[in-house]
């Protein structure tokens, strides 16, 4: 199983929180972080692109309860499974430093989303990846903020 994340509205590559630019981040990028692995990063994506994409593999094993979904990038516990998203400044060296991180949540999905998800489609997220501030998307995104649905494998993947 698949599932792919859709971001659009980046906030752009600068990004400081103080009027007098103290802590400010002139190359963020975003990225989807490995389980585990707090510094790898898949697909990191400029701030000012117009939109991300990210195609995670998984796999669905059904328990009594729910649906559990697994892999590289999923990270918790069952019945807590997350997906997180990690905002990175990166030096003209070319290493990341992270300073947010978006928690996708992937409890309460929707069943017949990942039923065809399972059944052969991908499981879609999309979400604007822009806070109220303008400032990049950071803590626990759960719907309304991120919408889940399913597409059949072969729109894109």
């Amino acid at each position: 199983m698949r599932i792919r994340i859709e971001g659009t509205g980046l906030p752009g590559v600068f990004f400081g929180p103080r009027a007098d630019r103290s802590g400010e981040r002139p190359n963020a990028h975003v990225g989807v972080q490995s389980r585990g692995r707090r510094g790898e990063l898949l697909g990191l994506v400029r701030g000012d692109s117009p939109s991300a994409t990210w195609t995670l593999d998984c796999t669905a094993a059904r328990t009594a309860a729910a649906v559990d979904l697994k892999g590289p990038y999923v990270q918790g516990p069952p019945g807590g499974r997350f997906i997180y998203l990690s905002w990175v400044d990166v030096a003209e060296t070319g290493d990341p430093t992270m300073f947010r991180r978006a928690k996708l949540w992937l409890e309460g999905l929707p069943g017949d989303a990942v039923e065809a998800a399972i059944a052969g489609g991908v499981l879609v997220g999309r979400l604007r990846l822009t806070d109220e501030r303008g400032g990049p998307l950071f803590a626990s995104v759960r719907p309304p903020r991120i919408s889940w649905t399913a597409e059949p494998s072969s729109s894109g993947v």
